[in-house]
């Protein structure tokens, strides 16, 4: 937990760091005099004098800050506020866009991780369904989809590759295995509306429950053959092997939940190690054939459309979570402290790896609050430049400055003293996130 927690700061150092970078970048570019570029907040601890801008450490490791010269003053030469609309709006907007580019590296990255993933010889069909190509090409549940057009099947994504460049006019020539013995096929994608991508009408699984003994558990609980067997105990599984090793490792007294799929719906079946060793399971599987677990890396071309598709999803994954803001809103709202929790919880879950995708989603939660348009946040700067910029430069007045950064200031504490009270309420009540 320690390590974890040490993981979080210095992720939340990083993020912060390239945010106040892309301040500093194009202020410099834009002519404005940076007089400080630090690291962590006062009091300082050393630092050097480079072209006219210091750059220090600070005791403080909470943070980064850029420092111009008379930033709010536009009579000041060099100054932020002396420069026209559109360099004003350059420089807010650096930060929130290297935050957005940090946080699309980063999800690149952690989708492009070795993944564990289950491999076999060939695809297993658990259903096929009625009027759809497959049927209409003879596909049995039970077949093994070994070959489509010479091109091995090892995993289900492979052959959602091939559908996915076929065109309806394509034939694809399958190559199975039907009962220890090879058949060819033919058949030919349809594109499915309620999909969205080509299909030939199978579900795909890794094992099929190919019989079940009469008077055993497995008929008493109610599983049937054709059946599938999604897992035990919450485990995945991964060939007969793997499941004798599970079932094996389970004293008498443990539960032992089976959980299947029947059709498109699943099931659980429980007993207990006891039982099963008083009166036979009774249950027969038929696997794909060589199924095994490998880590296999994901190309980064792959990797990068994935990032992308996550960061546009973000829009829509706030509105769909409105309801549960509304329900409970300190689950919505959290600031460093509750996403402090939320990473450990992670990453005691899902893996140290998913440390790299709590940082992206760190770095696109500040790009995204900096751009709400309220002073003093980057956003509010951005809608004062823009304002301007539709008046020809003409300035705001002082006072319409002032009150809108005191109103806005106002706000934002609030939002953080409500995001700190929850996040403490959270832990000493000993709530999580429920991951």
């Amino acid at each position: 937990m320690i390590e974890t927690l040490l993981l979080f700061v210095i992720s939340m150092m990083v993020v912060v760091i390239a945010h106040e970078f892309g301040h500093f970048i194009v202020a410099k570019r834009t002519g404005v005099v940076v007089e400080e570029f630090g690291i962590g907040f006062p009091p300082r601890l050393f630092g050097h004098m480079w072209r006219g801008t210091l750059y220090s450490v600070n005791a403080l490791p909470i943070g980064a800050f850029v420092k111009s010269r008379s930033e709010n003053d536009p009579l000041t030469e060099g100054s932020l506020a002396s420069k026209g609309p559109w360099r004003r709006f350059a420089v807010y907007a650096a930060g929130p866009f290297v935050n957005i580019i940090l946080a699309f590296l980063l999800f690149t990255t952690y989708f492009g991780l070795p993944q564990a993933t289950i491999v076999s010889d060939g695809v297993l069909v658990y259903q096929v369904q009625a009027d759809s190509p497959a049927g209409s090409a003879g596909l049995l549940p039970g077949d093994v989809i070994v070959r489509v057009d010479g091109e091995m099947m090892d995993t289900w994504q492979e052959l959602h590759s091939v559908l996915a460049v076929a065109s309806p006019q394509d034939v694809l020539q399958l190559e199975l295995l039907r009962n220890g013995a090879s058949v060819s096929a033919s058949v030919s994608p349809r594109y499915s509306e309620e999909l969205g991508r080509n299909a030939i009408g199978i579900v795909i699984s890794q094992n099929l429950v190919s019989a079940v003994q009469p008077d055993s558990l497995a008929a008493g609980a109610g599983i049937l053959a054709g059946d599938s067997l999604l897992g035990v105990n919450g485990q995945g599984l991964v060939g007969q092997d793997a499941l004798d090793e599970l079932l094996a490792s389970l004293d008498a007294s443990s539960p032992v939940v089976f959980t299947l799929l029947r059709n498109s719906t699943s099931y659980t079946a429980e007993f207990t190690a006891a039982q099963m060793e008083a009166q036979p399971l009774g249950l027969q599987l038929q696997w794909a054939p060589g199924t095994r677990l490998e880590y296999r890396s994901t190309p980064v071309a792959t990797a990068a459309v994935a990032g992308a598709r996550l960061m546009l999803s973000v829009p829509s994954l706030i509105i769909s979570s409105v309801p549960l803001m509304q329900e409970d809103p300190s689950l919505a709202f959290v600031g460093p402290i509750g996403a402090g929790q939320l990473t450990v919880e992670a990453v005691r879950v899902f893996g140290a790896s998913n440390l790299i995708f709590i940082g992206g989603l760190i770095s696109l939660g500040i790009a995204l609050f900096n751009l709400l348009p309220v002073p003093p946040l980057d956003g509010g700067g951005m809608l004062v430049a823009l304002i301007e910029a539709a008046r020809r430069g003409r300035r705001l007045s002082e006072r319409a400055i002032r009150v809108a950064y005191a109103v806005g200031t106002a706000l934002l504490i609030t939002v953080v003293v409500f995001a700190t009270t929850s996040d403490i309420l959270r832990i000493v009540q000993g709530r999580d996130f429920g991951l």
